[in-house]
This record gives C-alpha cells, sequence and structure tokens, in this order.
C-alpha cells in the first residue's frame, strides 16, 4: 500500500507548510503567537511533523509537542482555527484527496490535547 507521503511527495509537503504559514501568519488572531519564532526553524520541523504524520521516512526531531507549546496559551478556538487553515490548504491549495484530508484531520484530534492550554470559549 502506498503512504500518502509517497502520494504527495516532499516537496509538494514543503509547498503546503510554506502556503500553511502564509495563511496563518496572515490571521491576526494567530500571528502573535508567531511573534519571538524562527520561522525558517519552524517550518522545518514542520515539514519534518507532516511527513512524518503521513507515513514518510522522516522522523521529527523537534520538540514533544506538549513541551514545544507549553506556556504559549494556545486557545481550543486558535487550534481549531490552525487545523482548519492545514485542512483548507491540504484540500483546496493543493487537491488533497479525502482520506488524507481525514488521516490527518485524525492526528490533529488526538495531539490536541497535548497543545490546547484553554478549551474553546475559556476566558483567558
Amino acid at each position: 500500500m502506498t503512504s500518502y507521503y509517497e502520494k504527495v511527495g516532499a516537496s509538494t509537503i514543503r509547498d503546503v507548510v510554506d502556503r500553511f504559514y502564509v495563511v496563518v501568519l496572515d490571521d491576526v488572531e494567530l500571528k502573535p503567537y508567531f511573534g519571538d519564532v524562527d520561522m525558517a526553524r519552524l517550518k522545518r520541523h514542520m515539514v519534518m511533523l507532516l511527513c512524518s504524520v503521513l507515513g514518510g521516512p522522516e522522523v521529527y526531531e523537534g520538540h514533544d509537542l506538549g513541551d514545544a507549546h507549553r506556556g504559549m496559551g494556545i486557545t481550543g478556538e486558535h487550534y481549531e482555527k490552525v487545523g482548519a487553515i492545514l485542512i483548507t490548504v491540504l484540500r483546496e491549495d493543493f487537491g488533497a484527496g479525502d482520506d488524507l484530508v481525514e488521516h490527518v484531520a485524525t492526528v490533529l484530534g488526538q495531539v490536541r490535547g497535548a497543545i490546547v492550554e484553554r478549551p474553546v470559549g475559556a476566558a483567558g
């Protein structure tokens, strides 16, 4: 069986990550999370993570997702928004099929608890 990674390839994943961050950084609610972030480094980590999620040979060597996001105060609403952006970029900008999109959505659901510090609607 061919992996999602083999279907899309590393260069497409890099393009997805580039487009994803263009959209994320264009959002006034999300942009503040990235004020002091080395974006080139973050993009490299995101490419490795997405390649790994899609079944590629790249090994994600970044921080544990919980550790990497601890203290950022990420809300459930913002997490959902970022996830929706990723899904939209995959589907609309890169024509990803439903099976790939559903796989990514499942993984987003699995790691949500490690990243979100405040549930949807929680005052901050």
